[in-house]
């Protein structure tokens, strides 16, 4: 890009601005419930001056030099704070490419040489393409890690770990128990073994769709480990279609505690622990 229109850019960057601002608001996509019209502003302000500040005729064409690293910088955060703040990638496009054709309008507007016009526009389309490429790959990135953290809550929230009494906790297992969600439901459990002092742990499978060999697997290793830290460990939950599975599948589950329903298995830890709770009627004053 020659020296001379990089010139004329800088000084035409507020009429840039206006148009960009335009382009953006006109866009039918525009998200007004995300973010305000200043503050989209004050971020397109913020790229165009660094880019601007940036661009030289000697690196206009090497968008890969570290000159652009600035601008790389503010791109990213734009980027990720979009994708975690639930923008569509086509929403975030939007924001740079809009660039493109404020820029093309200065352009045309102010080189009436149609030669060096088509050249400059060349150079400005690779220019801006190449800022998009970052850009998607940041917010592919930050959309990433989006939904990691995302995964990881909803691992927590489904893994639940309730002192139902003294000495006994249950843990109810919702959906469905792979390899990896049976580590955390073991790591968990086994630290609030540790943290309760509870001697008894119930696994109350209700929740789970079905039951197949590597469920019943999993439960297993999570029962055996639970007797390692010195507790024993009941399941419940168990629903006649879920029982007929493990019989058609020869699993062995006769050296585990099974109950059809919490409230057996609750009843049973009392007994195990030689608890009685009696139901005490308050008589009615006359």
């Amino acid at each position: 890009m020659k020296a001379s229109t990089i010139k004329m850019l800088q000084s035409q960057k507020e009429q840039i601005i206006e148009l960009w601002m335009e382009n953006q608001m006109e866009d039918p996509t525009l998200r007004e419930d995300l973010m305000s019209n200043e503050d989209l502003r004050v971020q397109s302000i913020e790229l165009i001056d660094a880019l601007l500040h940036t661009l030289t005729e000697a690196n206009s064409t090497q968008v890969e030099s570290q000159d652009f690293e600035p601008v790389f910088e503010i791109l990213a955060g734009i980027s990720l704070s979009r994708a975690r703040q639930g923008y569509t990638p086509r929403e975030t496009a939007v924001f740079i490419f809009s660039l493109k054709d404020a820029i093309f309008s200065v352009l045309r507007t102010n080189i009436t040489d149609l030669a060096l016009l088509n050249q400059e526009l060349l150079e400005v389309s690779k220019l801006i393409d190449s800022l998009g490429i970052v850009t998607f790959e940041t917010f592919i990135q930050g959309r990433e890690e989006v939904i990691l953290r995302q995964t990881d809550e909803i691992a927590e929230i489904s893994t639940p770990i309730i002192r139902v009494w003294d000495g006994i906790i249950a843990l109810p297992i919702i959906g469905t128990l792979d390899s990896a969600r049976t580590q955390i439901v073991m790591e968990n459990l086994l630290v609030e073994i540790v943290n309760s002092e509870s001697s008894i742990a119930i696994l109350d499978i209700s929740g789970v769709p079905a039951v197949d060999s590597l469920v019943a697997q999993h439960l297993i290793k999570t029962v055996s480990a639970t007797r390692l830290m010195g507790a024993e460990c009941i399941i419940s939950g168990i629903r006649p279609e879920i029982a007929q599975t493990i019989v058609h599948l020869g699993i062995d589950l006769s050296s585990i505690i099974t109950k059809a329903t919490l409230a057996s298995a609750l009843r049973q830890a009392f007994t195990m622990l030689q608890l009685e709770v009696i139901k005490v009627r308050k008589d009615k004053k006359a």
